[in-house]
C-alpha cells in the first residue's frame, strides 16, 4: 500500500524522487523518507506525517545525488514514527531498503538475526530485509538480494541500494506492484505509473519473482535462480497533465468532473447505437461459451464490490445469467462451487488489490474462465486474468474512487448488453434502446455538473449541523447498490457514520433509528418499476420525523411535495440510472467533507490501493 520511487542517472535524484513521492502520496502518508548515496556513503532523511514534513526537512538542508530511493508509508507493522519510517538500513548503514508489502515470517527472521547480536532500530517487518541482505553480501548486491528473498515469506515490492555498489538499484517484486521506468541515460522504479509520467512513458511491469538490476544505462531482469527473464517495454498513453489537479481544488473534484469523458472513453469504439452492435475486441470468449455460461461470480472490494452489485442486475436482466456478487476477502474462504461453466469477473481499479487477486487465482486454479474489469494496463490482475476489459479512466489520484466506479459500471453494462444479444435474450430493438441511453449519459452528466453548486448548498445545511452524525441512504432495485456507494463515500471522506439500505428493508430494523436528527438520502427514479414503493418508503421515514434529501428526475413534479431538499438529475432509463444517480452522491460527500475541514484526497487511515491482505 506504500509508495516507492527510485532513480539512477545524471540528474538530481532527490528532486525526482520527492516529486515522484508527491504523485504517490495517496498510497500512504503516515511517514516518508529518502536515501541517497554520496561518495559511497548513505544519507537518509525521514519524517513522520505527511510528505510535506519531509519536504520541509529537505528544503532546510538540501542534498543531491545521482542515485536514491524514497518511500511514503501506510503503516502495517509498527506505529507511525521516525524510527519506523522507511528507508531502513542494516547496523553498518551500508544497505538500505524500501518495501511495500508484508513479510509474514519477519518475527522468526528477526529472532534468528538477534541471536547473531544484530540490533534492530524499528518495529517494522522491513528492517529484517536490510539485515539479511547485509548478512549475505559478498561484493555482489544482486546475489545477496537473491539469497535474502529465499528466506522471505509474504509479499513485497523492494528497492535496495548499497553504498559499496553506488551505481545500481536492485528491485524485486512478489504480489505487490513495481514498475521500471525506462529512460535515456537514466532509469527509474515506482509503485505506480503517475510517479514516472513526467520523465518517461516507457515502462516495464515486473511480474512475481522478478529481480532487476538497474543502472543508468542498463536493466537486467532475473529470477531467484539467476535465470534471465525477458519483459517487454510498454508505452503508457496517459498524459502527465491527467495526473495534475488542473485548476481544481482537489483531485477528487477534478475526477468527478472528468466522468463524462471517462465514461465516453470506456464505451467509445465498443458500442454502435445506430447499428445496434457491441464490439469488445479484447474479450476472447466464444459465442458458444457465452451461451453455455451457467452462472457468474463477480468479485471486488469496496467501491468495486458495489459496481459488482449493479452488474448483478444487468447480467440477470439482460443476459439471463444467474449472478452472485462476493466481497473478495470472503470469496475464497467460503468454498464457492466453481466449474468450467462458471465465469468469474473480478473488478479492481488498480489491478493490484490483494484480496481480489487471490480470488482470481482461486478461480483459475478451479478451471474457470476469468475476466478482469481494470483501469491499469500491465497490473497484476490484468496480466493474470484470461480476458481484460479496460476502463479508460486515466490515473485516479483521489483515494475515494469516483471516475473508476462509473468506468466499471460502463464496462459491465457493455458486457451485459453484448451477452444478452448473443444469448438471444435481447432483441435488436431493445439493444439499440439501451445503447442509445448509454451513449447519452456523458452529455446528461455534463448538464448536471453545471449545477453542482445546488449539491453544495444542500451540503452546507447538513455540514453545519454537526450534531447530525448519522446518515441513512435508501435505494431500491438497481439503485440499491448506489445507496451503499453513497454511504461509503460519506463515511470515507467526512467521517460521518452512514449506512446504505435497500429501502424495503427499512421497516425491518433501521426505521428504529429514524428521528428528527437523522438525514435520509433517497434515490427515486420516476421510470422505475419500484417508484411507488420508494415513495411509500419515503413517507414512512417522514412519518418518523426523518429529514429527507431526495435524488430524483428533474421532470418529476410530484416529488417536490416530499421534501425541501431535492437534487434534480436528468431523466434516464432505470437500468442506466446508476451512472447518473451516483454523481450527486459523490458531490454530496465531497462538499460535506470540505465544509467540515476534512482531507478530501487523503482520508485518514485509507490508502488508494490495498495491496496487502
Amino acid at each position: 500500500m506504500c509508495g516507492i520511487v527510485g532513480y539512477v542517472g545524471k540528474n538530481n535524484a532527490v528532486d525526482i524522487i520527492f516529486k515522484g513521492l508527491k504523485k504517490l502520496e495517496y498510497r500512504g502518508y503516515d511517514s516518508a523518507g529518502i536515501a541517497i548515496i554520496i561518495d559511497k556513503k548513505l544519507e537518509i532523511k525521514r519524517s513522520v506525517g505527511k510528505l510535506c514534513n519531509l519536504g520541509a526537512m529537505l528544503d532546510k538542508n538540501p542534498i543531491s545525488a545521482d542515485i536514491g530511493i524514497g518511500h511514503t508509508r501506510w503503516a502495517t507493522h509498527g506505529r507511525p514514527s521516525e524510527e519506523n519510517a522507511h528507508p531502513h538500513t542494516d547496523p553498518t548503514k551500508s544497505v538500505v531498503v524500501v518495501h511495500n508489502g508484508i513479510i509474514e515470517n519477519y518475527i522468526e527472521l528477526r529472532n534468528k538475526l538477534k541471536k547473531g547480536i544484530q540490533e534492530f532500530q524499528s518495529e517494522t517487518d522491513t528492517e529484517v530485509i536490510a539485515h539479511l541482505v547485509k548478512k549475505h553480501y559478498k561484493n555482489n548486491l544482486l546475489s545477496a538480494v537473491q539469497k535474502t528473498l529465499c528466506e522471505l515469506k509474504g509479499s513485497y515490492a523492494l528497492g535496495i541500494v548499497c553504498s559499496e555498489e553506488p551505481d545500481k538499484i536492485i528491485c524485486a517484486r512478489q504480489d505487490a506492484p513495481l514498475i521500471i521506468g525506462v529512460g535515456k541515460g537514466e532509469n527509474f522504479i515506482a509503485s505506480d505509473i503517475p510517479a514516472l509520467l513526467p520523465y518517461t512513458r516507457n515502462m516495464i511491469f515486473l511480474e512475481n519473482g522478478d529481480i532487476a538490476e538497474i543502472t543508468a544505462e542498463k536493466i537486467i531482469i532475473k529470477d531467484i535462480k539467476n535465470n534471465i527473464r525477458n519483459r517487454g517495454v510498454k508505452n503508457i498513453r496517459w498524459d502527465a497533465v491527467q495526473a495534475e489537479k488542473d485548476g481544481y481544488k482537489h483531485f477528487m473534484l477534478k475526477e468527478i468532473f472528468e466522468q463524462p469523458r471517462t465514461i465516453e472513453d470506456t464505451f467509445r469504439g465498443r458500442i454502435y447505437p445506430d447499428e445496434g452492435r457491441v464490439y469488445i475486441e479484447e474479450i476472447e470468449l466464444e459465442e458458444k461459451y457465452i451461451k453455455d455460461i451457467s452462472n457468474i461470480y463477480v468479485v471486488g472490494c469496496g467501491t468495486a464490490y458495489h459496481a459488482g452489485l449493479v452488474s448483478k442486475f444487468l447480467f440477470e436482466s439482460f443476459a439471463k445469467i444467474p449472478t452472485e456478487v462476493d466481497i473478495a476477502s470472503e470469496f475464497r474462504y467460503r468454498e464457492p462451487i466453481l466449474n468450467e461453466k462458471t465465469l468469474i469477473i473480478v473488478i479492481s481499479q488498480s489491478g493490484e488489490t490483494a484480496d481480489t487477486l487471490a480470488a482470481l487465482r482461486l478461480a483459475r486454479s478451479k478451471g474457470c474462465r476469468t475476466i478482469a474489469v481494470c483501469n491499469v494496463v500491465g497490473s497484476s490482475i490484468s496480466r493474470e486474468a484470461m480476458n481484460v476489459i479496460y476502463t479508460h479512466c486515466g490515473p485516479e489520484i483521489g483515494v475515494a474512487s469516483t471516475k473508476a466506479f462509473t468506468g466499471q459500471l460502463t464496462a459491465v453494462y457493455i458486457l451485459a448488453l453484448d451477452w444478452g444479444c448473443k444469448r438471444g435474450k435481447l432483441t435488436n430493438k431493445e439493444l439499440r434502446k439501451y445503447l442509445k441511453e448509454l451513449w447519452e449519459i456523458p452529455l446528461k452528466i455534463s448538464e448536471f455538473l453545471k449545477n453542482a453548486n445546488d449539491v453544495c448548498n444542500i451540503a452546507k445545511i447538513f455540514a453545519q449541523k454537526k450534531h447530525k452524525r448519522d446518515f441513512l441512504y435508501l435505494g431500491r432495485h438497481i439503485n440499491y447498490p448506489i445507496a451503499l456507494e453513497g454511504a461509503l463515500k460519506l463515511k470515507e471522506l467526512s467521517y460521518i457514520h452512514a449506512e446504505g439500505y435497500a429501502a424495503g428493508e427499512m421497516k425491518h430494523g433501521p426505521i428504529a433509528l429514524i428521528d428528527e436528527s437523522m438525514p435520509i438520502v433517497a434515490i427515486v427514479i420516476k421510470k422505475s418499476k419500484v417508484y411507488t414503493k420508494m415513495i411509500s418508503n419515503i413517507e414512512e421515514a417522514k412519518a418518523r420525523g426523518g429529514t429527507i434529501i431526495l435524488v430524483s428526475d428533474k421532470n418529476n413534479k410530484e416529488i417536490a411535495a416530499k421534501s425541501e431538499h431535492i437534487i434534480y438529475i436528468p431523466q434516464t432509463d432505470e437500468f442506466v440510472s446508476p451512472l447518473m444517480t451516483v454523481i450527486p452522491l459523490q458531490l454530496l460527500a465531497y462538499y460535506t467533507s470540505v465544509l467540515l475541514g476534512c482531507d478530501v484526497d487523503q482520508p485518514r487511515n485509507l490508502a488508494k490501493s490495498v495491496t496487502v491482505e
